[in-house]
């Protein structure tokens, strides 16, 4: 009570209408608590000059007993009634259901700068233009515009969707609501459309003490999706009733010309999402938050090594190509194992040996404790050599940046292998080569114990898929069809004929023939190549990049020239 006269003492009138709009359930509890301190302090007071000013102390009881108890009697009952009558106006009309995980979050505790926003200097720049429009309206209002309302990020996770949106507001200084999707989805019937009303309610309130406000809805897919009939229980109801509010409520920003921006973010495709959403003057501008690229990976990992103490001859540069694919997350969870790496290492500093052991683990998992036989480690020595040495002499893109047998994610080895640079179109030299490094493990088996294992399952089953694509989806047969059949046999079944399905097939097994014949010819050529790299993996257990490089220079082989579109 103290702390709200405390804070009532320091706003002007204006600003104390609109508290009590945004707190109006609190200040009525304030009051009632007020006048019920004000009673019971009155009656105690009353009561203690009366039992004094009797004249025996049997009266004094008898007299003081009765009173008191019927006080008592009235405090309690008036106190439950006031409980009562608390939560039922809070929950039901002050928005006690709705706030339920929504959070107002003050700029200056969000802490996250413009500065901070590293590896997506295009997106910011795109961004800047509504922070900016927020900060100066009069600008806007000089050519005639109208601020933009909403602003969608799409993209996948871990791309800084969310830290974006915190830098914004830093940035703007303005109030920050922030709520998650899945707040908005409730037991009852209308507590979504509920916690939308007070929600933006809350907003402009906060727009017109501020002068704006910043929404910020993570996971909106959760409710934004495509309105739908009833699928029982009135779920299908209380979604199309709060997407509906929502849709008022982007609508309502406008008719008031309130300074407010909603920010919406998602990892779903901007089509999986309701088209009224997505119509202008809504969500006005949509933003896709994508990886970074090389140079944006770059940075990133000078950013995040900054924060640490460091090897100096570690290259940044080298770091960013090796972590090709990777999200802003990712490069700051690598950059946080190799610090917890560094120290049990009782190493100094971060070094390089750290962050490539760390690169280990966010892209191929920890390692399990599977012990394997001698017999077992051989196998998947040879294995695994097939592989390795498949994807060198033959993938026009992609280096191959490791070779183990040490278990890790449930298999018993692995061959990493990366392209040196974004590859955004898979043409059909590269997908064949796929196939054939795939192949490599079936055809290094069966040159060393004339059988093969239980371990290419998955192999085949990713040379299969690859074939399979090439001729049903991408028109790479030799047959010549053309089309995606593959979209069309899932919807429409019938319309392909069994003869056409037959030749398909058929394209599909010539594929995966050419490719293993030609995988035996290598393989079967580089015999010595093979027994050795298989008998390294089983000395070292690990073989690292530059390990792998040497092995070849020894058997004077290189990497093909790339000829990828």
């Amino acid at each position: 009570m103290v702390l709200l006269l405390k804070r009532f003492e320091i706003m002007t009138l204006q600003e104390i209408k609109r508290f009590i709009r945004i707190h109006w359930v609190k200040v009525i509890f304030g009051i009632v608590f007020a006048i019920t301190l004000i009673i019971l302090t009155v009656v105690m007071v009353v009561g203690t000059i009366s039992f004094f000013q009797l004249e025996s102390f049997y009266q004094r009881m008898t007299l003081a007993s009765v009173p008191l108890q019927v006080f008592l009697s009235i405090v309690t009952a008036f106190i439950f009634s006031i409980i009562n009558t608390f939560l039922y106006m809070w929950f039901f009309f002050g928005g006690g259901f709705a706030k339920m995980g929504q959070k107002r979050v003050k700029p200056e505790n969000v802490n996250i700068k413009w500065a901070d926003v590293v590896g997506m200097d295009s997106i910011k720049k795109e961004v800047w233009e509504a922070i900016d429009l927020i900060k100066d309206r009069a600008k806007l209002k000089k050519v005639g515009g109208k601020i933009i309302k909403g602003v969608l990020m799409v993209g996948p996770p871990g791309c800084g969707k969310t830290y974006l949106a915190k830098a914004i507001a830093t940035e703007t200084g303005l109030p920050f609501l922030s709520a998650a999707g899945s707040e908005f989805v409730g037991i009852f019937i209308g507590i979504g459309t509920n916690k939308i009303k007070t929600l933006f309610k809350e907003a402009r309130i906060l727009a017109e003490i501020h002068g704006g406000c910043v929404i910020f809805i993570d996971e909106i897919d959760t409710i934004a999706r495509p309105r739908m009939t009833d699928m029982g229980f009135g779920a299908g109801i209380d979604h199309n009733a709060t997407i509906n509010q929502l849709l008022t409520e982007l609508d309502g920003l406008n008719q008031i010309d309130s300074n407010i921006i909603t920010i919406g973010a998602t990892n779903v495709s901007e089509d999986q999402l309701d088209s009224a959403l997505m119509r202008a003057g809504r969500f006005d501008r949509k933003i896709y938050v994508g990886k970074p690229g090389l140079k944006d990976r770059e940075k990133l990992f000078e950013y995040y090594l900054s924060k640490t103490k460091f090897d100096p001859s570690i290259s940044h540069a080298i770091l960013a190509r090796r972590a090709l694919e990777f999200s802003p997350a990712d490069i700051a969870d690598m950059v946080r194992e190799a610090s917890l790496i560094s120290i049990r290492n009782k190493h100094d500093s971060i070094l390089y040996k750290d962050l490539s052991e760390a690169y280990d683990r966010v892209v191929f998992g920890l390692k399990s404790g599977i012990i394997l036989s001698e017999k077992e480690k051989m196998w998947t020595a040879y294995h695994e050599a097939g592989h390795a040495i498949i994807a060198y002499l033959t993938h026009p893109t992609d280096d191959v940046i490791k070779a183990s047998i040490t278990p890790r994610k449930g298999s018993l080895g692995m061959v990493g292998h990366r392209p040196t640079e974004e590859i955004h179109i898979n043409d059909k030299e590269h997908l064949l080569a796929n196939i054939k490094i795939a192949l490599g493990s079936y055809v290094a088996e069966k040159l060393k114990y004339n059988r093969t294992g239980s371990g290419v399952d998955s192999d085949f089953e990713s040379a299969l898929l690859y074939a399979h694509a090439m001729v049903w989806r991408w028109g790479m047969g030799e047959s010549g069809y053309l089309g995606n059949l593959s979209e069309l046999h899932s919807k429409a079944p019938t319309v392909l004929s069994e003869k056409t399905k037959e030749v398909l097939d058929a394209d599909v097994q010539r594929i995966l023939q050419q490719c293993l014949k030609e995988v035996e010819n290598i393989l079967t050529a580089e015999r010595e190549l093979l027994e050795y790299f298989a008998q390294e993996l089983l000395r070292k257990e690990e073989l690292e990049y530059d390990e792998i490089v040497e092995i070849f220079k020894k058997y004077g082989k290189e990497r093909p020239q790339s000829s990828h579109i």
